[in-house]
C-alpha cells in the first residue's frame, strides 16, 4: 500500500520529470534587477561592463545568444562575480535582466530562465557540500535520513524548498555559499535529499 509521503515524493518528482516550475510571487523583474543591482557596473561601463544602451556593446555581448550571457551571469565571467555578485537571485530574475539590457527595456519579462546550467549531479553535490550541515542536522538544518524534518517544508512544494536553498534560510546561506551554482544544481541537490530521506532504511 503506498502511503501518503510516497504520493508527495512522487508527485514532486513528476513536476521535476515535466520541467515543471511556477513563478513565484519573489521573482523580481528585469527593470527592478537591473536598477537594484547591474547598473552599479552597467550603467557607467564599469570593469568592462556592456554599457546599458550601448548597441554595438551588447550585440558583441550577445552574439552567441541569451542562453550562453545569461550561463556567463550565473557562473561569473571577467571581473562580473557569479550571479552578478548576488547569491540570492534566482537564474530567472538573471534572464530578465538581461533581456532588460540587451532590447534596452522594450522586451518583456520571459516567464523561465534562458539557462539553467547543469554543473553537478545532486547526489555529488549534496556528498561533497550538503552533507556538512544536513548529514548531522547542523543548525538545525533537515538531517538526509529524517523525512519527518523534511515534511513541513514541503508544504509550499520543491519550489518553496529551492526559493529557500537560492535565498538562504535562517543559518544557510544564498545557494548554500556557493555563488556559482544554477537554480537547477540546488533544485536537483534539495530533490536528492528528499527522496534519499524518504526511503531511508536504518541498517540493522
Amino acid at each position: 500500500m503506498q502511503t501518503r509521503d510516497h504520493w508527495i515524493v512522487a508527485g514532486s518528482l513528476a513536476m521535476l520529470a515535466l520541467g515543471v516550475s511556477n513563478t513565484m510571487a519573489a521573482e523580481r523583474t528585469g527593470r527592478d534587477v537591473v536598477e537594484l543591482i547591474c547598473s552599479a557596473c552597467h550603467a557607467s561601463g564599469k570593469d568592462g561592463a556592456p554599457k546599458i544602451g550601448d548597441v554595438a556593446g551588447w550585440t558583441q555581448h550577445s552574439k552567441k545568444g541569451l542562453a550562453k550571457l545569461t550561463e556567463s551571469a550565473i557562473a561569473g565571467i571577467g571581473k562580473m562575480p557569479a550571479h552578478g555578485g548576488q547569491p540570492n537571485l534566482s537564474d530567472l530574475e538573471i534572464s530578465r535582466a538581461i533581456a532588460f539590457m540587451v532590447s534596452f527595456g522594450k522586451a518583456v519579462d520571459p516567464n523561465k530562465p534562458y539557462a539553467s546550467p547543469t554543473s553537478t549531479t545532486g547526489e555529488q553535490l549534496v556528498q561533497s557540500h550538503c552533507v556538512n550541515c544536513h548529514d548531522d542536522g547542523k543548525s538545525g538544518a533537515p538531517r538526509i535520513d529524517d523525512f519527518n524534518a523534511w515534511k513541513p517544508r514541503l508544504q509550499k512544494g520543491m519550489d518553496g524548498l529551492v526559493r529557500s536553498a537560492i535565498s538562504g534560510h535562517k543559518a544557510m546561506p544564498a545557494r548554500a555559499g556557493m555563488a556559482q551554482l544554477s537554480d537547477t544544481d540546488l533544485r536537483n541537490a534539495v530533490t536528492y535529499m528528499v527522496v534519499q530521506s524518504a526511503t531511508y532504511k536504518p541498517r540493522n
